[in-house]
């Protein structure tokens, strides 16, 4: 916890950092210059683990030539079927959809622009609210990084609400409370109720034009706070902004290395493309802003969700994201609007943090259906469509993917390790020249070896979602 600490306050006391540039492996800043200092990890078992890496991936590309005659021979008994015929027809048409989806997402990359901070007379009110459970002293940081925000304090209100836990999380939210005085405002639930519990009465609490919600595990950057509000004084339209999460404790383990490339991925890229449409699918629960008026107006619904008869104890972000989106408003995402949070290290923690997003993505997608194809916004709906699709039809083929894996095993095991591997190398060099585009080159490696993970020890996870995606519980708490 203390190295935590040390990390956390170099991030977000450092000086003026150009959002555009900083590095989610930068911790050190120099106060007195705009540019940054790379620390590189020197771990030898990180650098063993990317040579593994390269060594598995290149002898399944060498596997895959040595094994040509019989990828020939498979292709032509699959064309002397019907049902191979079939697959090849659905194969193409897949094929052909995400890889239109990905080039339509690449063009939105480049058209996408984060908002520029407005100035601090523009600024609207902003209430934060930092639910916490059994986050130990981390909860502390966290609220240190929020007061030390630029941001005009007169227009910002902290509150810290403890889910009844059960170590000293208490404890230092009060130390926290001792320190900033008036400035942060601290609650205790009775009992532990969950985090849309806590966020819930934040909410009825706050008196900001803006709510914003922050993790107890996260760190902000200085400017994050105005750079993720000003969308709303920009955009008349805007309901919700998504911040920029990337890793805190990506120095402590390979897992969070590997992670650290992957929440790029998903956030500068993917979430970029989503907001040039004006349809981010999740505001993260580590940063996100709402307009107070969006909020107030699903609160009852959102608060009250049930999935098949059962309070939903899971997803409070994605659910209340959907919702806004519902309302017609835009969901934008601020790629200068900087949070760093904690991730699982080990592969249980991974996994359960999986399939709780995985469950979550099913609901609210089943969610979305009920008005995504209905007149819920003026503008052109075209965008958001297409993106509920390409999730809809990743959840609609789990399953006949998940058996042809499972057949292509069981009759070519060799042939499928290597067409695996070979796949891995080529789809995920792209993650790889994106993150060294953006931040450092030799980080960017682990998008092979995370691909390699997921591939062959996480790849149940979408089954096991669906079929369980009934079921109640955060898994990643104790």
């Amino acid at each position: 916890m203390e190295s935590e600490t040390i990390i956390s306050k170099q991030f977000y006391t450092g000086g003026d950092i150009s959002s555009e540039v900083i590095s989610p492996s930068i911790f050190k800043i120099n106060n007195n210059t705009t540019k940054t200092h790379i620390e590189r990890p020197k771990s030898i078992f990180g650098f063993m683990i990317l040579a593994a890496t390269f060594l598995v991936l290149f002898a399944g590309a060498f596997l895959v030539f040595q094994f040509q005659p019989d990828f020939d021979q498979l292709h032509f008994e699959r064309l002397n079927s019907t049902g191979g015929i079939i697959l090849l027809i659905v194969s193409a048409a897949l094929f052909l959809f995400k890889g239109g989806m990905f080039l339509y997402n690449v063009v939105l990359y480049f058209k996408y622009k984060p908002i520029e901070s407005v100035s601090d007379e523009l600024l609207p009110t902003c209430t934060v609210i930092v639910p916490a459970y059994n986050e130990g002293k981390l909860v502390y940081e966290t609220l240190m990084s929020l007061a030390d925000s630029d941001f005009p304090a007169h227009k910002l209100e902290l509150l810290a609400i403890d889910d009844g836990s059960k170590d000293d999380t208490w404890y230092w939210i009060q130390q926290a409370k001792l320190k900033l005085g008036d400035r942060v405002s601290i609650f205790q639930q009775p009992q532990n109720k969950g985090k849309r519990h806590a966020l819930y009465r934040g909410f009825n609490l706050g008196k900001g034009e803006i709510f914003v919600t922050v993790d107890s595990d996260s760190i902000v950057k200085k400017d994050t706070l105005r750079n993720l509000v000003s969308p709303f004084i920009v955009d008349e339209k805007c309901g919700a902004v998504a911040g920029n999460v990337q890793v805190l404790n990506n120095k402590k383990a390979i897992l969070p290395k590997m992670l650290n490339v992957s929440f790029v991925m998903s956030f500068e890229f993917m979430r970029s493309a989503e907001s040039a449409l004006g349809s981010v699918l999740c505001t993260p629960g580590a940063l996100a802003a709402y307009k107070r008026n969006a909020v107030f107006a699903c609160l009852p619904e959102w608060i009250d969700q049930t999935f098949m008869g059962k309070p939903s104890d899971i997803g409070e972000d994605r659910a209340m994201t959907n919702m806004i989106l519902k309302q017609g408003h835009h969901v934008l995402f601020q790629r200068n609007a900087y949070v760093l949070t904690n991730v699982p290290e080990n592969y249980t923690g991974l996994y359960k943090m999986f399939i709780r997003w995985g469950r979550s993505n099913v609901r609210e997608n089943i969610m979305m259906a009920k008005y995504v194809w209905k007149d819920f916004r003026k503008e052109s709906k075209v965008g958001a469509r297409l993106l509920y699709t390409e999730q809809f039809i990743r959840i609609l083929m789990t399953y006949p993917f998940f058996i042809f894996m499972f057949y292509f095993i069981a009759t070519h095991p060799l042939l499928f390790v290597s067409s695996a591997l070979l796949g891995i190398l080529l789809v995920s060099s792209f993650s790889v020249f994106f993150y060294a585009k953006r931040y450092s080159f030799d980080e960017a490696f682990w998008a092979y070896s995370y691909s390699i993970l997921y591939t062959f020890s996480l790849f149940w996870i979408a089954p096991y979602s669906i079929i369980t995606v009934g079921k109640r519980g955060w898994l990643t708490r104790g």
